[in-house]
């Protein structure tokens, strides 16, 4: 069992230096054969006749990094990982910037697609972080994941 899992929220927009940053602190792992990334981006959603122009992440974070400490535990289990990294925002995103980063790596590339794929579902079903949908009229209303 790994150590509980730290750092998943970012304050804000994750950005693209952060996510290139992350990759390449992986190229000094030679026992890497594969990598694989999702990155939920906001989408501006019609709602209503309104248009969504930001969402507002909030979390119970210490329930929420038990369960994503818990997916973690569950992937590894299930899958034959070299690493994985979990990172979401809080606080406001604006349409068009990434939200959730999702990075898996290990020595073959068939694991890296299924695994990732098992672990954002995870994270969509059952992580305690919520996303409230800002209009553009400033109204809103709490987001359903889909």
């Amino acid at each position: 069992m790994s150590e509980p899992y730290k750092n998943v929220f970012k304050e804000g927009a994750i950005s693209s230096d952060f996510i290139a940053n992350s990759i390449a602190k992986h190229q000094s792992k030679t026992d890497i054969g594969a990598h694989n990334i999702f990155l939920g981006q906001v989408r501006a959603d019609k709602v209503d006749g309104k248009a969504v122009c930001a969402i507002e992440y909030s979390a119970y974070e210490e329930m929420a990094n038990k369960k994503f400490h818990d997916i973690r535990e569950a992937t590894f289990d299930k899958f034959n990982l070299t690493c994985m990294h979990i990172y979401h925002s809080l606080g406001e995103v604006k349409t068009g910037e990434i939200c959730l980063f999702v990075f898996v790596s290990s020595p073959r590339r068939k694991e890296v697609f299924k695994a990732l794929e098992y672990v954002v579902e995870a994270i969509k079903a059952d992580a305690p972080v919520f996303g409230k949908e800002i209009f553009e009229d400033a109204s809103h209303q709490w987001k359903v994941n889909s």
